[in-house]
């Protein structure tokens, strides 16, 4: 099986060890991933923004990139969010019936991190080791766009020394919302004072999510009221063991 990692742009410019963490843990378990270097971004902040029209190259570019992989892989639900639903309506659009029939069939090999591991590769166990108090926040699209459900916390009740403690009203955004944290900048504060409290309510150490945008406004507000709590990306979580850490 052929697994392409769809790194998404966020990740590529600002979070690469996101990157690297997912392609250690898939070959940690037996899997062969490789990056195309064609890859873009997925257009999600254009389509989110109303620019859809100016999507298409993005769409069409990504479609193209990952044409030849039995599966594509990313650590991101938002931008797998895009890929799964809003592509198909942007070549439904401005494009054509090859690139509408290429998008849906792209968007249904396309997995989140933790859809892969657990629908398709079978796992919840992948031998991790991250002693620490952890607590999960379910990020919006991975909750209600792609509706992974409790896989992730499937695959962290797995990881030895990990105590996970349950997040207090974890389903509630954390305020980024992409270009909204912009151009809402009080009322994504307000939802951002919410989730951090809730955040240090638990006495965790770590927080964890699947996705690297949500945890840069969580961690940011963490950092500015120095708690000590740090943000790390399920995928960097599920890719620690005892070997690297003694190493």
């Amino acid at each position: 099986m052929r697994i392409g990692l769809f790194v998404t742009c966020l990740g590529d410019a600002l979070f690469p060890q996101v990157g690297r963490a997912t392609v250690r843990l898939l070959k940690r378990l037996g899997h062969e991933v490789e990056f195309p270097a064609g890859q873009t971004c997925c257009g999600q902040m254009h389509i989110n923004t109303g620019y859809q029209r100016q999507a298409l190259p993005l769409v069409r570019n990504h479609v193209e990139a990952f044409a030849s992989y039995d599966v594509v892989v990313a650590p991101s639900g938002s931008c797998v969010g895009c890929v799964r639903h809003q592509h198909r309506l942007v070549a439904e659009r401005y494009g054509d019936p090859d690139l509408v029939a290429a998008a849906v069939a792209t968007a249904e090999r396309t997995y989140e991190l933790s859809e892969l591991l657990v629908d398709v590769l079978g796992v919840e166990d992948v031998g991790a080791w991250f002693p620490h108090r952890v607590t999960y926040h379910p990020t919006c699209h991975s909750l209600r766009v792609l509706r992974v459900s409790d896989k992730p916390l499937r695959l962290l009740r797995n990881v030895r020394g990990l105590e996970l403690v349950e997040l207090p009203a974890a389903d509630e955004c954390c305020g980024f919302g992409g270009t909204f944290a912009l151009k809402n900048p009080d009322t994504s504060t307000a939802m951002l004072a919410d989730k951090v409290r809730h955040v240090l309510d638990t006495g965790a150490e770590v927080v964890t999510a699947g996705d690297s945008s949500c945890l840069m406004h969580i961690g940011g507000g963490l950092s500015r009221l120095r708690t000590g709590t740090r943000p790390v990306h399920l995928a960097e979580v599920l890719a620690d063991t005892a070997d690297e850490a003694a190493a």
